[in-house]
């Protein structure tokens, strides 16, 4: 993309955000018909930990040369840290059929396990892949600690546009649910 036309998809961005408002795009869980036997009766899913850019309300998408591009008109429908632990935990739940919640944890018993990611990337490319990478931490006690690294990615089709990018998402979060259920939570 040539800086001229990148400066014209940026002004045409600021363009359509004076006349219209944000708008607001939910990741919808896709259907799970796997089950993971799992090792804990329950788990508490911590809060997550993201990059700063994946943090924030907007949708980025990163160009080919390595960019992030992002416009105030086309954000999360909910705050992404949030959003993705609850995802996790809701996916985890459903996969193990355990007692599954994110924190603060809800129940009167104290949780058998507790997990945390920290994402070191979460981005869809304008290829067409969404792609996370980072590392998964479970503290069960008595020896039962583990870590492990991810690298992940599901393909989209980029002229889905940002209900592209929500399902991809909702996609990738729950192969992550699967792989730290297989490799974590075993």
């Amino acid at each position: 993309m040539t800086f001229a036309r990148f400066f014209a998809a940026i002004g045409l961005v600021f363009f359509v955000a004076a006349c219209s408002e944000a708008e607001r795009f939910a990741v919808r869980p896709p259907a799970i018909t796997d089950s993971v036997p799992i090792s804990f009766a329950s788990v508490e899913v911590r809060d997550v930990s993201l990059p700063s850019y994946a943090a924030a309300d907007e949708i980025h998408l990163q160009t080919r040369s390595g960019v992030l591009i992002s416009s105030s008109d086309v954000l999360w429908a909910d705050s992404p840290e949030r959003s993705i632990a609850l995802e996790l935990s809701q996916n985890l739940a459903r996969l193990t059929r355990r007692n599954i919640a994110s924190e603060p944890w809800p129940f009167e018993d104290f949780p058998e396990a507790r997990l945390e990611v920290r994402f070191s990337e979460l981005v869809a490319s304008e290829q067409g892949t969404f792609r996370t990478s980072g590392q998964y931490f479970v503290s069960g006690g008595e020896g039962r600690e583990r870590s492990g690294l991810f690298d992940l990615s599901v393909p989209f089709n980029p002229d889905g546009g940002p209900n592209a990018i929500a399902a991809a998402r909702g996609r990738l979060i729950l192969d992550l649910s699967i792989f730290i259920a297989r490799n974590g939570l075993r």
